[in-house]
This record gives C-alpha cells, sequence and structure tokens, in this order.
C-alpha cells in the first residue's frame, strides 16, 4: 500500500525538515501543529527555525502545493509524531519523562485514522512509549485493530523510528544517514522501510520497537558519559593548574585514545535528556550513565564560581571599582556552535545565574538570534566587537565560528571552550 498523503506532527527542529523532505519527493505533506505562529510561517513558504537549506526547500514545497500546515488533524496514509518529550515538574533526584505531549498528538490524530494507515512515533521516548502510544491510539479508536492485540493483521500499523541528525546538517543527515525501524510487528517495520526510502538513502534497519527506542538513548548516552569524562578532566587540571586543551591534544595522539573537548556543561534537547529516560527505567543499573548526568549537569555552576573568583580578581586589582561597575559579556547561548537553539542550553542557563548574582550588567553576544525576548530581561544583548572593547569580564561559552574566527586576549577570561 503506497503513502500519497503524509502528515507529521510537530513541526519543530525534527518534524519540519522531516515533512520537507517527503515534500521534496513530490507528497502530499500536512504538517500539524499547536503553534499558530509555525503554522502560519509555514503556510507563507517561510520557516521558524535555522537550519541550513531548509528554507529554500520548504519555499518549494508549499509554493508548488505539497506542503500545508495546520491545527487540525486531517486524513492520512500515514503520520509521524515528532513532538518533545521534556521532564515532569518536579524535585525528584531523578527526572520523570513526560509523555503528555505523545498521549496529546495520539488522541489528536486517532479520530481521522483509517484501515491500512501507519502510524510512526519518532520523538526520542522512554522505552516502552512507543507500545504506549498504540495503547492511547487504541483507546480512541475501538473500531480499529492495533499490533499490540491483532499482531500483522492490525488494521493500523505503528513503529518507532529516532530521528539521528545534528543540528546544522539535519537536511544531509534526513537522507544519509542509516535509520533506525522499530515495528511492533514485521509488517509495522517493513512499511514504515518503505515509508523512509521516500528520500533516505542510508540504510534502514530494522528491529523491535523497544530495541529502537533504546537505540537512541544508547548512542546520546555514550556521548554523554565521553563528555561528561572531558568535563571532569577539566576540573581536575583547572585543581593541579595544568592546561586541559594542551592535556587532551597529548593525550588523543595515542592511536586508541579519542578524547572529547570539554565545555560548560552539556545542552539540546538530546544528550542533555535521553541519558535520564535510561536512569529512570532502571536507576539500579544506570550507574554510570547518572553518574556522567551528574558531572554534566554540575558543571555550570562550577563555570560560574568560576567568573565569581574573577569578579574577585578584577576588583582587587581595580580598588576605585564596585561590583556594580563591572560588565560580565557571556560569549553564546546556544547549545552548540552556529545555531540558534537553546533547548537545554548550559550557556543560556550559565548567563541567567549570572544575571541574577551579579550586581553589575550582563551583556549576551549571540551572532544567532536578534532578540533576548521572553528569554531574558536582564540581559542584555550586544554586539562582539562592544564586548570585546568595553566588557572586564569576558565568558567564553559556545565556540560560535565567529569568536573562533576572533584573536582576542583579555586579562579577566573564563574560556570553556579553550578559544582564546
Amino acid at each position: 500500500m503506497s503513502f500519497e498523503t503524509i502528515s507529521v506532527i510537530g513541526l519543530g527542529y525534527i518534524g519540519l525538515p522531516t515533512a520537507a523532505m517527503f515534500a521534496s519527493r513530490k507528497k502530499k505533506v500536512i504538517g500539524i501543529d499547536v503553534n499558530q505562529h509555525a503554522v502560519d510561517t509555514i503556510n507563507r513558504g517561510e520557516i521558524h527555525i535555522v537550519e541550513p537549506e531548509l528554507d529554500m526547500i520548504v519555499h518549494a514545497a508549499v509554493t508548488e502545493g505539497y506542503l500545508k500546515a495546520t491545527t487540525i488533524p486531517e486524513p492520512a496514509d500515514a503520520f509521524l509524531i515528532a513532538v518533545p518529550t521534556p521532564f515532569k515538574n518536579n524535585d525528584s533526584e531523578i527526572p520523570e519523562p513526560d509523555l503528555s505531549y505523545i498521549e496529546a498528538a495520539s488522541k489528536a490524530i486517532a479520530p481521522v485514522l483509517k484501515k491500512g494507515d501507519l502510524v510512526i512515533l519518532e520523538s526520542t521516548s522512554p522505552v516502552g512509549a512507543t507500545e504506549q502510544m498504540a495503547e492511547w491510539l487504541a483507546a480512541v479508536r475501538p473500531d480499529l485493530t492495533f499490533p499490540q492485540i491483532a499482531g500483522d493483521n492490525a488494521d493500523v500499523n505503528v513503529a518507532h523510528c529516532p530521528e539521528r541528525v545534528l543540528p546544522g546538517h539535519v537536511v544531509r543527515e534526513l537522507v544519509e544517514n542509516d535509520r533506525v525501524i522499530g515495528g511492533m510487528t514485521a509488517k509495522c517495520s517493513a512499511r514504515a522501510v518503505e515509508l523512509y526510502k521516500t528520500f533516505v538513502q542510508g540504510e534502514c534497519v530494522i528491529t523491535n520497537a523497544r530495541t529502537a527506542e533504546m537505540a537512541k538513548l544508547t548512542e546520546n548516552s555514550c556521548r554523554d558519559v565521553q563528555i561528561a569524562f572531558a568535563n571532569e578532566l577539566s576540573i581536575i587540571c583547572d585543581k593541579l593548574d595544568i592546561d586541559v586543551w594542551e592535556l587532551i591534544s597529548l593525550a588523543n595522539r595515542h592511536p586508541r585514545i579519542n578524547i572529547l573537548q570539554p565545555g560548560p556543561g552539556v545542552g539540546g534537547h538530546c544528550i542533555a535528556v535521553d541519558p535520564w529516560f535510561i536512569v529512570s527505567k532502571t536507576p539500579t543499573q544506570a550507574k554510570i550513565i547518572h553518574t556522567a548526568r551528574q558531572v554534566n549537569d554540575g558543571k555550570p555552576s562550577w563555570v560560574v564560581d568560576k567568573v565569581k573568583l574573577e569578579i574577585a580578581n578584577f576588583l582587587q586589582d581595580n580598588p576605585t571599582k564596585t561590583v556594580q561597575d563591572i560588565v560580565v559579556a557571556c560569549y553564546g547561548l546556544a547549545f552548540k556552535p552556529d545555531i540558534d537553539d537553546l533547548r537545554e542550553s548550559p550557556a543560556l542557563n550559565i548567563t541567567k545565574a549570572l544575571s541574577d548574582m551579579h550586581a553589575g550588567s550582563v551583556w549576551a553576544v549571540e551572532p544567532n538570534i536578534s532578540s533576548l525576548e521572553n528569554i531574558s530581561s536582564t540581559v542584555e544583548l550586544t554586539s562582539l566587537e562592544n564586548a570585546q572593547e568595553n566588557a572586564d569580564i569576558h565568558v567564553v561559552l559556545v565556540d560560535h565560528s565567529q569568536f573562533k574566527a576572533s584573536k582576542f586576549k583579555a586579562k579577566y577570561l573564563v574560556d570553556t571552550k579553550g578559544i582564546w
């Protein structure tokens, strides 16, 4: 059964590029999002996120009539759910995943499902979420059968296929990367492969839904552990008065050593989040993964303490100055270089923390955003040139290309990326 109409629920950093890729292959695509601004922007042929090449693809798809966005689900042959999976707001030491967005999306599309449809969960999820989604669908549509009861004979097929792309390279990696396809049955997997082969040139590797869910969590947990090693090493080297950047460079000359670079923490809606999905399911067993999360989550506080020390050094060297006179410039707010994505960004959290504790001015240099509206009312967005010329304390939090191209030296500097 072919897929003539495809619906993508959630038009964010993953959903919109995915919808655009299907539309670029002359498939009719209906994008669903609760954000009216995003819907209106897309229907004008524009995009509400920053991602290289995506604007041209979306503009062409909308202009040619293959892509439209709406807030109300419509019938389709395949539905891809790509909504957020944040944490619940509680004070638990181990954050609990919040599946309410997946539940809401499932219940929204359920009324328009028909026999022969395929539903794929792309949202990064804790193990068992795909099965839970199928239960939510079945509860709303008792007139249809689903894989958990009917197996390969189900009216509606269900699968999990996690995205595995790097922000800034999403368009290319959606096409070139291998995809892990985890169907609830063999037929579910086969139909999901057929769908993704519309544009995916990489290999579609079949497994079951639970293993597919765990694969994505494992990939990002592995990265998190490796980053935690580098971050912990940077703290140790600071204590021992050793240049961590030189140390890592020397250690990496060993043919079987590849230590990552330290930073101010870990951000984004993947590496900073996914390990907790494993820890929350298996808290007793996931010891290394849990410790790595604690190391990386603790790094921003360490950076703030380093800035406090630089402020104290500045006051000691400039006895006529007061704390109120000191301007702290934070370079970078995004969670990684050369993008506008602030999700789970340690740089943003550090900047806000400094603004809360510092009696003087805190400036932010973030070339990828134009406004701090709805982000912070106490931090002032400024240019790279102004910050370098007029700030007193300089805090490098993201290694944007503009920063790396600037050969800047400062006496009062906290450089978490080792570029200055």
